[in-house]
């Protein structure tokens, strides 16, 4: 059922239509797991990239100038469309991404919810009147579409990450230009574009262009047209996304990695704290910004929560992603895959201890659990996206507090505890955007806003922060009466 997704979706889709890249080279879709092509697909050029941003121009202004009831219908339909088709997008997305079947309803789970708050989103922008010192002056404060946005969505979550950002933006009035990654242009591109099409939404609203920065270049991030440009993606990629909009006074919207800890303290439940560490780190073969790439435990439970870590660890299934009694799939391509054995060879050299140490065969990475490593190894302070485990024990709040805050990301965590508000003071002690007591570190919910410090990103998203997000606001004033000017 799925292989026609990638054959008829194999495509660039500019101002309505679709149709190949004029460039000369292609982009080649492959299955991770057992390397099967999907679908090759010739790349899109700047011209391309410059049509799509123009027909989202044109496109956006009777957009905007549409009644925001019309505007949800489109939205409640892109809700319907997913939901009769879920089995087939499930299918795309276990081929493309080597998503296990779990993760393919958790991603499909949350683009619905992400969805249905779209529907009310565009219902959501709301004006004021502001008092003025002049007595028959009104103040109005309009909340408007920023015009077009342009999206870049990862390889990881691409369905949901891509919708996160194009369903609200669309709903709020906007026109919209969507680059996704290479290794998941159907999930994350031409998919979520037939969705919109079928739909009903306008035709150069939604554009996908399917491209290379070199082919590209920056010609994404620089074009006049987009004011806002919403990245998800690595720190090192949205250190220069936001180098080059600030240099063309562009808005940032920056979602990036993470360096999450999964604290255990002395008084925890140590059966769900495993439970919850073990999904925490290896969901979606670890490949999720706010995995636990840390797992912190008081050496008061030391014992028995490595114990039970290390045989949950044990049992998780590796293989095929398509079998639904599969935990761990592929890591998305070879790249991948050696970076995880390098970050594994380093940390043994530098003294670590592999409690589990997994192989490596193709893109299947077996899991790894480390402990042991040097209190300075660079290996505690970076993003690890994939299925390594490091285990970091520690005596007492104050040393947890401290190492948490070891790195210079700030994205998710997670604390378990008996007692609930000594879980929420130790959170609020954690430089991060988003932490949970007596929970796991992997969510995401449309109405809270979502994002990290440091170098886990710039912005907010869901409810209130994506309305700020993809609008602005526009004073108009009417004088009543007559102004008095002094000359």
């Amino acid at each position: 059922m799925s292989s026609s997704y990638f054959t008829d979706l194999a495509q660039q889709y500019i101002d309505g239509r679709w149709r190949p890249g004029t460039g000369s080279w292609d982009i080649i879709d492959f299955n991770p797991y057992d390397g099967e092509k999907l679908a090759s697909i010739t790349i899109a050029t700047v011209d391309e990239v410059d049509e799509a941003y123009r027909a989202a121009a044109r496109a956006q202004r009777d957009w905007a100038a549409t009644n925001p009831y019309a505007r949800r219908a489109v939205f409640e339909k892109a809700l319907r469309i997913v939901e009769e088709r879920e089995q087939e997008i499930a299918e795309v997305i276990v081929a493309e991404l080597g998503g296990t079947r779990l993760k393919a309803g958790f991603e499909l789970h949350l683009a619905k919810e992400f969805l249905r708050e779209s529907v009310n989103l565009a219902l959501r922008p709301e004006g004021k009147i502001i008092p003025s010192p002049g007595d028959t002056k009104e103040n109005r404060l309009y909340v408007v579409p920023v015009g077009v946005v342009g999206v870049i969505s990862p390889f990881n979550f691409p369905f949901l990450l891509s919708l996160k950002s194009v369903a609200p933006a669309l709903a709020l009035g906007n026109g919209v230009v969507l680059k996704p990654h290479q290794n998941t242009p159907i999930v994350g591109g031409s998919l979520v574009a037939k969705i919109f099409e079928d739909a009903g939404l306008p035709a150069g609203l939604l554009n996908v262009v399917i491209t290379d920065i070199a082919e590209i270049g920056d010609a994404f991030l620089e074009h006049p047209v987009p004011k806002v440009i919403s990245f998800t993606g690595s720190d090192k990629v949205g250190r220069h996304v936001a180098t080059v909009c600030a240099a063309h006074f562009k808005r940032s919207i920056l979602e990036l990695g993470g360096n999450s800890a999964l604290v255990v303290l002395d008084d925890a439940d140590i059966d769900y704290a495993v439970d919850a560490a073990v999904f925490s780190r290896f969901v979606h073969q670890g490949q999720v910004c706010m995995a636990a790439n840390r797992v912190l435990v008081d050496r008061a439970v030391e014992a028995e929560f490595t114990e039970k870590f290390v045989a949950k660890v044990k049992s998780l299934k590796v293989g095929d992603p398509s079998d639904p009694e599969t935990v761990i799939g592929p890591v998305i391509n070879s790249s991948q895959a050696d970076a995880l054995s390098s970050v594994v060879s380093q940390a043994l050299a530098e003294g670590a201890t592999a409690l589990v140490q997994g192989t490596t065969t193709d893109n299947l990475v077996e899991p790894t659990v480390l402990t042991g490593l040097p209190a300075r190894s660079d290996i505690l302070r970076q993003e690890i996206f994939g299925p390594v485990a490091l285990l970091v024990p520690f005596d007492g709040e104050e040393e947890a507090v401290r190492i948490v805050n070891d790195t210079p990301y700030g994205l998710s965590g997670a604390v378990h505890t008996a007692d609930v508000e000594r879980g929420v003071s130790f959170a609020k002690r954690i430089d991060t955007g988003m932490f949970h007591v007596n929970d796991g570190t992997v969510h995401d919910e449309p109405l809270v806003a979502f994002g990290g410090e440091k170098s886990s990103g710039v912005g907010r998203l869901n409810g209130e922060a994506t309305v700020e997000a993809f609008t602005t606001q526009k004073w108009i004033s009417v004088q009543h009466g007559r102004s008095l000017f002094p000359f």
